[in-house]
């Protein structure tokens, strides 16, 4: 992998976590059941949970030696409702030019029949993608400064101008919110490719046992009932429904004082959020109006939060360099255990948000 694409972005701790978490318990599997490591591609040994959700993998379900597939997805009001939201493992949201977000929606147990609107990548992106092992990746298209690290990057590129034919433009939406991937193509786009078909994720997370309902414990866990932020453009709010997820409660999102719902009308929830507070620096690219493209910085340490079960985690991240994982860590250095389920995490710099208490 060359250096750009090894600076990977604090999203998860991979084998840190793994391999610190003692008193932590993957969901419903041991050690030697976890996931193979971002070296071992389809037809390695089947790991038994799902390694970007925590849960087990079932029969009828996807090979899970396949490699995840990440999608740039648009977030702001000209792209909602967002098609395919419902079935991602992992949604991560970014800041872009002028204040605004967009996410990068991760697929690997499920994929969806269609996804969009695909928006163009961003140099982040590289650094998200590299935390995947050597996932495909769905994008319609950079300036060329980006564009030139995303084709330099360690990664299988099922973009628009490498797969055509596994994109199509909605007629019931507006340019440039109009263009939707089949996931299905887009992986049989990989097969037919000349590189190969991408490797296995690693597991992001450290998950608590599925049948432990009393949620996290340990320094820094207080009760919450959702977390705000606001960027210049984007105002984001996620609030706890304990009947929510069949029961076992789940985290609804609001954006811009509406709920967010998905192109099927269901609501968009999440079983865990993850708050990693991270300077932005100036990219050195400007967009189409003269804006500063913002890139995330990866190295150094800051403030986290989990929200889980009801409950926020306060601790922190750390990454000493561009070549070390990033650690997220309770307050007295346990790895965060997260609920088995869906993990949106909001890469946001420092000031915007807090966490709501009851």
């Amino acid at each position: 992998m060359r250096p750009r694409s090894r600076r990977l972005l604090a999203v998860v701790a991979i084998a840190a976590v793994a391999g610190a978490a003692g008193a932590l318990v993957r969901a419903a599997v041991d050690e030697d059941d976890a996931a193979p490591d971002a070296g071992d591609g389809p037809g390695a040994d089947a790991p038994t949970t799902w390694p970007l959700r925590g849960t087990p993998v079932d029969d009828g379900d996807p090979d899970p030696t396949r490699p995840a597939l990440a999608v740039k997805v648009d977030a702001t009001v000209g792209g909602r409702p967002q098609i395919g939201l419902g079935d991602a493992d992992v949604v991560i949201e970014e800041l872009v030019e002028g204040g605004l977000t967009r996410y990068l929606v991760v697929f690997h147990s499920h994929d969806p029949d269609e996804v969009g609107p695909v928006r163009s990548a961003r140099s982040t992106d590289v650094e998200l993608l590299a935390e995947l092992g050597r996932p495909l990746f769905a994008w319609s298209g950079a300036n060329p400064t980006f564009r030139a690290l995303v084709e330099d990057a360690d990664l299988v590129d099922v973009g628009f101008a490498a797969a055509p034919d596994a994109y199509r433009r909605d007629a019931d939406r507006r340019a440039p919110y109009n263009l939707v991937a089949a996931p299905a193509a887009l992986r049989e786009a990989a097969d037919d490719g000349d590189d190969d078909v991408g490797t296995t994720p690693p597991a992001l997370f450290a998950y608590r046992h599925e049948d432990d309902s009393a949620g996290p414990v340990g320094a820094g866990v207080e009760p919450a009932s959702g977390y705000r932020a606001s960027t210049l453009g984007t105002t984001i709010e996620w609030t706890w429904d304990a009947d929510a997820g069949g029961g076992s409660g789940a985290w609804r999102r609001t954006q811009d004082g509406s709920p967010h719902v998905d192109a099927d009308g269901d609501p968009v929830t999440a079983a865990n959020v993850v708050v990693r507070t991270t300077e932005y620096r100036d990219s050195g690219v400007r967009d189409s109006t003269g804006a500063v493209v913002p890139e995330a910085v990866t190295v150094g340490e800051g403030d986290a939060w989990l929200l889980t079960a009801g409950q926020a985690v306060r601790g922190r991240w750390v990454k000493p360099s561009a070549d070390a994982p990033t650690t997220f860590a309770d307050l007295d250095g346990t790895p965060f255990a997260l609920t088995p389920g869906v993990t949106w995490v909001e890469v946001l710099p420092a000031g915007t948000g807090e966490v709501v208490r009851p």
